[in-house]
């Protein structure tokens, strides 16, 4: 398989898939442009080796062509990022696309129209609610045979793909996956954001310092689960924060007052907790947390035991003996996995978990473990306390990077490299 540090893409087009699907404010202004400057040494190399480049994105999720979805709010963004000024297709299949990008010369830049504005890209009809299924199998029939001519034509523009958007790699989209099979193995490749989530990644899982330790955050057990599992055949410690502490804590018998929790999962975590003693694994809960008598900012605060919550009281965040409890196991740790806050992070006055968590991680890093952050809140929360930098890898996948840890193949990267 071909590597981008060894390709030179001189005289080449170059269709590379990126994920510039960044928030935007109601003016359009771009709020975070983290996904864009995450891909900026993939595209600045293709340049500077005198290709060309043709760039096909996503926004959003459109029912079909929507001004609020459109690319045209990031180009001048991206031409200010990349130095060079970015040309712009109205429609990523369209004749005027198809014009520029045949007369792309080495050095410039095209950017194709918000993939998704087709519904071949996603390969899924577009159908009122109220449709029959015969309806509905014969839109998704259709789909199926339009796909193929939109991702031929895409695949057209171009002599060589370039994947460097991890966060889509779990789809099995037209320019995420199914166009690879347009390009013969020496002209398709990773880019640097998508080689380095990959190396990431398997580094955590299969090339494990031990102790390995995962921290899984989140409000739900049920979104959790294949994930959790994966993780309690290769983690010594799992420690489990956010709102699916409670699910677990009232499993064992726990007062959790008003607490979220699944109560249709209690056996779910019991069963968890029965296979993390089989595997050895030391599965950790919040031994107390700091409460609230509302889903507020401003509500009124205290601690209790985790397991006692008073009535119309509810667990907002961990309190300071599980701080130290994490912080103890985490600053012990050569390998570490944190997916999700200890809290309701968002609101300023249940941050302290999260942030103490996050500190004992850079710890941890700054004596020698290997440490990744993934999943939207555990990154905002790493760029919230400024302490991404210090962190070994912050990943840019949110389902993408939980399918690859659960072992899932992904059809992103089985397009280019085979497995």
């Amino acid at each position: 398989m071909q590597t981008i540090d060894k390709f030179n893409f001189a005289g080449q087009k170059v269709f590379v898939r990126v994920d510039f699907n960044v928030p935007l404010d109601e003016n359009f202004n771009i709020t975070d442009d983290t996904r864009i400057r995450a891909a900026l040494p993939t595209l600045k190399k293709i340049l500077a080796d005198g290709g060309s480049i043709i760039l096909g994105s996503h926004l959003g999720r459109p029912k079909g062509v929507t001004g609020k979805y459109s690319l045209k709010h990031i180009l001048k963004h991206v031409s200010t990022l990349l130095g060079v000024e970015t040309q712009f297709a109205d429609d990523c299949i369209g004749a005027q696309a198809k014009d520029k990008a045949a007369s792309l010369k080495p050095g410039q830049i095209l950017m194709l129209e918000n993939l998704r504005f087709y519904a071949e890209e996603e390969g899924k009809p577009r159908l009122a609610d109220d449709a029959s299924e015969e309806e509905k199998a014969a839109a998704k029939k259709a789909v199926k045979e339009s796909q193929k001519e939109f991702t031929k034509t895409l695949a057209s523009y171009a002599t060589i793909y370039v994947n460097d958007a991890f966060g889509t790699a779990h789809r099995a989209h037209a320019s995420t996956a199914l166009i690879a099979d347009y390009f013969d193995t020496d002209h398709k490749l990773f880019g640097y954001l998508m080689q380095n989530e990959i190396d990431a990644v398997e580094k955590v899982m299969k090339d494990t310092k031990r102790p390995f330790t995962a921290i899984m955050g989140g409000s739900k057990v049920s979104s959790k689960i294949e994930i959790i599992e994966n993780l309690l055949t290769k983690v010594d410690n799992l420690v489990i924060a956010g709102g699916m502490t409670y699910t677990f804590t009232k499993a064992l018998g726990g007062k959790i007052g008003i607490s979220i929790c699944e109560n249709d999962k209690l056996d779910l975590a019991l069963n968890l907790l029965r296979k993390a003693k089989e595997n050895n694994v030391n599965l950790v809960l919040a031994v107390d947390a700091k409460i609230a008598d509302a889903f507020s900012n401003d509500a009124n605060t205290g601690f209790s035991k985790a397991d006692e919550i008073p009535d119309g009281w509810e667990g907002m965040d961990i309190g300071p003996e599980t701080e130290a409890i994490f912080a103890d196991i985490i600053k012990n740790s050569k390998t570490i996995l944190w997916n999700g806050p200890t809290g309701v992070f968002e609101f300023e006055n249940f941050t302290h978990g999260s942030r103490a968590v996050g500190e004992a991680i850079v710890e941890a890093t700054k004596n020698g473990a290997f440490s990744l952050v993934g999943g939207g809140d555990s990154v905002a929360c790493v760029n919230k306390f400024g302490i991404a930098d210090e962190m070994s890898y912050v990943s840019t996948g949110g389902g993408a990077l939980l399918e690859f840890i659960e072992g899932k193949e992904l059809p992103g990267i089985k397009a280019i490299r085979g497995y």
